[in-house]
């Protein structure tokens, strides 16, 4: 594994990486966990703290605006000072704020707690994919992925698994001061064996490789695969804000679900991991066959596809366990291609992992947060809990379509660089 600055490493054993992706693995469970712990609890929380449909959009939407706002931000700080350091920090904030929501007393002081959620949580994503930017080679970037993903898809499956028992035997309170722990634990074992660079482990006292370049704005902004990258993002997050913070209520007060069978709401998490691990694989058998393009284009159209006639399935079904299965395969669908894109974007910036993962991230939660809050209010205003359902499915075939212009073929700004180096520009 070559790394710049002139300084050859020697790329890490297998069993090192695999202790690396165990620990990706563990920490995106987590982060699941507690992101959906929220969902899960919801309708007990609006109960009892008697938050309307609308008001319940903002408490998920205060997560996602602090998400959003400060993912690129840490993204960029991973490059620069290195993952280790950086998620240690953002896994003890967040789990200290997992904690503190069970808490709460009052709506406003909610709010506030989920936003400062949100800000730790930020960069978890980014500074992974700094991770396998530099434990990994380039022709295992969709796998990994999709193993990361899957990880915390599992998360989201067993929260709903965990919770509801926890919380019918010792209220929803208990359930985020017992998922507040993990996280801690985590923080520990990461910071003490983790290294930035694989070299690292065997010769602390050497110095790391200069590899951050500053982040390419105007390619970036210029580059129709990137728009199209945060576009795409924006979209299918805009539906994934269904599945964080109110399909636990839409089950409920929608469907007319008891608490006692809210388990099956494990099952889009359970397919969608699946769907992320399986994903990730295609995605880099398909570039070995199809060529990067025509690739990472073939699975993102045809998933996002099926995804928004799943969706629209799910809205017009009536029975229970069908509506469920639907809404599983829509998000099965969706996580499916959601490898890909995570791919896509190591493969655009590979020395700008990071902050280009966390762009997209910031764009992604702009969705969600529009999402979050739509949901409640086309509720309130309807009477109709199918109603939302409507833009979800629009958005979807509309990131199909925008799959078309992505070319990973290659990186952005290389183009003009090597160019210029040619004397064209």
């Amino acid at each position: 594994m070559t790394w710049d600055n002139n300084r050859i490493m020697q790329e890490p054993p297998a069993r090192e990486r695999y202790k690396v992706l165990g620990l990706l693995v563990i920490l995106f469970a987590i982060t699941y966990l507690d992101r959906v712990c929220i969902s899960v609890a919801g309708p007990r929380m609006q109960a009892e703290l008697g938050i309307s449909p609308a008001g319940w959009g903002w408490v998920t939407g205060a997560f996602t605006i602090a998400y959003g706002l400060f993912e690129m931000p840490t993204g960029m700080l991973g490059d620069r000072l290195g993952p280790r350091r950086v998620l240690t920090r953002i896994v003890l904030w967040w789990s200290a704020f997992t904690a503190l929501t069970g808490s709460i007393n009052n709506y406003y002081v909610l709010l506030a707690t989920r936003f400062l959620f949100g800000m730790g949580e930020a960069g978890a994503f980014p500074n992974a994919a700094v991770v396998v930017t530099r434990w990994f080679p380039a022709s295992q970037r969709g796998t990994i992925q999709g193993v990361t993903l899957m990880a915390a898809q599992i998360g989201g499956a067993l929260a709903p698994l965990l919770v509801v028992p926890i919380q019918m035997r010792y209220g929803w309170r208990a359930s985020f001061f017992v998922f507040g722990v993990l996280g801690v634990v985590w923080a520990a074992v990461w910071y003490r064996w983790f290294r930035d660079w694989p070299g690292e482990r065997h010769s602390p006292e050497a110095p790391a490789p200069r590899t951050h370049e500053a982040f390419p704005w105007r390619a970036a902004f210029s580059s129709a695969s990137v728009l199209a990258m945060l576009s795409i993002a924006f979209c299918y997050f805009y539906v994934l804000s269904f599945y964080h913070g109110w399909i636990h209520t839409f089950l409920v007060k929608g469907r007319g679900f008891s608490e006692g069978f809210l388990w099956l709401s494990a099952l889009p998490y359970t397919l969608g991991a699946g769907a992320n691990l399986a994903g990730g694989a295609v995605s880099d058998v398909l570039v070995r066959r199809l060529g990067p393009k025509r690739g990472r284009q073939t699975l993102g159209v045809t998933l996002l596809t099926a995804a928004g006639l799943f969706l629209l399935a799910a809205m017009v079904l009536r029975d229970p366990l069908l509506t469920v299965l639907a809404l599983a395969a829509a998000y099965g669908s969706i996580g499916f291609q959601q490898s890909g894109l995570a791919a896509a974007c190591l493969d655009l910036s590979p020395k700008n992992a990071g902050a280009l993962m966390g762009l997209t991230n910031t764009f992604a939660q702009a969705g969600a947060l529009l999402g979050s809050v739509l949901f409640g209010y086309i509720v309130q205003a309807t009477g109709n809990y199918n109603a939302p359902f409507v833009p979800m499915a629009a958005l979807l075939f509309l990131g199909a379509l925008l799959w078309l212009k992505i070319d990973t073929s290659h990186e952005i700004g290389l183009v003009k660089a090597e160019a210029k180096q040619v004397g064209v520009l």
